[in-house]
């Protein structure tokens, strides 16, 4: 019978605020190879209300992509009801982190993260400044 185990590691990146993009995919294959599991789940969780992560397929050409969405969705100049409460300028930041999830869960499959061949895992920094962002990776299963 195979006892379940869990890994649990963190993940510190320097950003430069305002959409800086990272891959994260090679960070969290090592992970998964340090944790020994052959068989689970990966979670993965950034700290923070203005980053986020996702999967994407990670290129220049779509990351600007995805900063024209977001400027069109939660533009970074519009009036914001939060910085009008505690006189910043990140309402934006918060709004699109919010619209992605600061979460995923990825299968874990004979010891490899389960994604496609154009697919990477990504850390997006939507606050105004840089950072020194967290990233806890849990892995869990057999």
């Amino acid at each position: 019978m195979s006892t379940y185990r869990a890994f649990h590691t963190t993940l510190s990146k320097e950003t430069r605020g305002d959409g800086h993009t990272i891959d994260l995919t090679a960070d969290l294959q090592r992970a998964i190879s340090d944790s020994g599991i052959r068989e689970g789940i990966a979670v993965l969780f950034v700290i923070g209300s203005t980053a986020a992560l996702t999967t994407m397929e990670y290129e220049p050409g779509l990351v600007s992509d995805l900063q024209r969405a977001f400027e069109g969705i939660a533009p970074a100049h519009a009036p914001y009801a939060h910085e009008a409460r505690w006189g910043d300028d990140n309402g934006h930041a918060h709004v699109r982190a919010s619209l992605l999830g600061p979460s995923l869960t990825i299968p874990v499959v004979q010891g490899q993260a389960t994604l496609g061949t154009w697919q990477q895992v990504v850390l997006i920094d939507f606050d105004t400044r840089p950072r020194q962002r967290r990233v806890v990776v849990q892995i869990l299963g057999i």
